[in-house]
């Protein structure tokens, strides 16, 4: 089993528990599968977006690193499961960063979408990877 130093791992952390909800019916290892492949396709989709700054086209700049950023943060669903997930999204100590990493990204795709504007463009994204940051940070003890 490739994985197998990682299922003892989290085994023990009770991290890919089944309990009563298991993803999609999938196995551990195919779950951990599952994670990297979406994890790659969305830093994939985060860099290849700026492609399009080089077309000077921010529209389709700002929406593929936008999508390619919520296949990052859903990837890690097929580990610990939607509701885990949701949960610690939400956790007290990280409720603020993702309220506005999430709404960063909702407003960086509305506004790109309907505006069209290059360099309003560019600063929504700079600051949805502040608050990215923020989001990440909020996961490491005293990160924030």
């Amino acid at each position: 089993m490739p994985f197998g130093f990682f299922s003892s791992q989290f085994d023990d952390q009770g991290i890919m528990d089944d309990g009563n909800w298991q993803f999609c019916g999938l196995s551990r290892t195919q779950r951990l599968y599952a994670f990297g492949a979406s994890f790659v396709v969305g830093m994939v989709l985060s860099i290849l977006s700026t492609l399009f700054l080089l077309t000077a086209n921010t529209t389709a700049f700002a929406i593929i690193y936008s999508i390619g950023n919520i296949v990052s943060i859903f990837s890690l669903t097929f580990v610990i499961g939607i509701p885990k997930q949701i949960k610690t999204m939400f956790a007290p100590v990280r409720f603020w960063a993702t309220v506005v990493y999430l709404g960063m990204l909702v407003v960086t795709l509305a506004l790109s979408i309907l505006l069209h504007n290059f360099i309003l463009s560019i600063i929504l994204v700079i600051v949805q990877f502040c608050a990215l940051v923020w989001y990440a940070a909020s996961y490491i003890p005293y990160g924030r």
